[in-house]
């Protein structure tokens, strides 16, 4: 009897050990999965991040993957195998070495060269915390850049990011997959510039440092910057360069409705103007006109497609008509 009733305590003592263990077990595997502290990243930046992924997968399959392949060629054929000739090939891609060897005729088979590598040049200085309508410029930027690089990925193209001010403030290396493009969108949300201005000149600079091949680069700003036209010109003729243009609609007006303390996102600076006065309304809209002719003209003489988006419209539309336009030019 007494040895009947050790046996049955070991047993107790064994199943409540299995028991703890199996307990810890799927505590560790929660704590994995679930603790957003244990890959370094808030719970709400990830709460953010799912949200791009669910946002932008429908458009990504159903409107932009076909449109970007076909937009964004391959940089060119390259040797795949080789076949016997069959009636109808085209002689001229006979492979005469293959053909003498064996006897009889063989052609050489190209396919293209898919891989491309894009680059995702965002402009993160003070300005883009500006927003009248229902987004801020920087939460348009960061869903075009979440659009395009699951565009890219989708093809199995390379993308990476850099992030500027009047410095470059972040550059991550293009790589393929969709982890890598999650990690994008966490700096993009996650991370904090050192500098409030703009110099997209120096971002330019430093992208033909790091981007040796021809790549496709989205330049991404409210281009409220001065003297970068001849960094975009050298950079245009090394890649296929496209600026998207972020612009708020109060940028582009001065409503009358009394005195106003305007402060400058980048500098801090602040002056106090009455927008009553029909003569600093003039003087504003013809500085904002001057500003947008100069830009264009810029862009024209270098020959750049644009995206101009605005922080009031969807900006499913002008991606959508850029990407169809090119894709009939092609």
């Amino acid at each position: 009897m007494t040895t009947l009733i050790v046996v049955l305590i070991i047993l107790v003592i064994l199943a409540l050990t299995a028991l703890v263990l199996v307990f810890a077990r799927a505590r560790r595997k929660v704590r994995v999965t679930t603790d957003d502290r244990s890959m370094g990243i808030p719970r709400e930046i990830l709460k953010k991040i799912r949200k791009l992924d669910l946002m932008t997968r429908r458009w990504v399959n159903d409107v932009f993957s076909g449109e970007y392949h076909s937009v964004f060629k391959g940089r060119g054929m390259e040797f795949a195998e080789v076949r016997e000739y069959q009636i109808g090939d085209d002689i001229r891609t006979i492979d005469w070495n293959v053909t003498a060897r064996t006897g009889h005729p063989y052609i050489k088979i190209f396919e293209e060269e898919r891989e491309l590598t894009v680059m995702l040049l965002v402009d993160v200085s003070s300005s883009g915390e500006f927003g009248t309508a229902a987004q801020m410029k920087r939460d348009i930027a960061l869903e075009i850049c979440a659009l395009l690089a699951f565009s890219a990925i989708q093809n199995n193209d390379k993308v990476g990011l850099i992030m500027f001010t009047d410095i470059v403030e972040k550059f991550v290396p293009p790589q393929k997959g969709k982890t890598h493009v999650l990690r994008l969108l966490r700096e993009l949300l996650y991370f904090k510039p050192r500098d409030r201005e703009t110099d997209i000149s120096a971002a330019l600079d430093y992208l033909n440092k790091v981007l040796n091949r021809r790549g496709i680069v989205f330049l991404v700003s409210d281009f409220i910057a001065r003297d970068y036209r001849k960094p975009l010109a050298i950079a245009s003729q090394r890649h296929d360069l496209v600026p998207i243009i972020i612009t708020d609609p109060r940028e582009m007006s001065f409503p009358s409705i009394g005195f106003l303390e305007l402060e400058d996102a980048e500098t801090g600076q602040s002056v106090i103007l009455d927008s009553s006065d029909p003569q600093i309304r003039k003087r504003f809209l013809r500085n904002v006109s001057e500003q947008k002719i100069a830009r264009e003209k810029n862009f024209k003489s270098i020959g750049l497609d644009t995206i101009e988006v605005y922080t009031d419209k969807p900006y499913i539309d002008p991606l959508i008509a850029f990407f169809r336009q090119r894709a009939r030019r092609y």
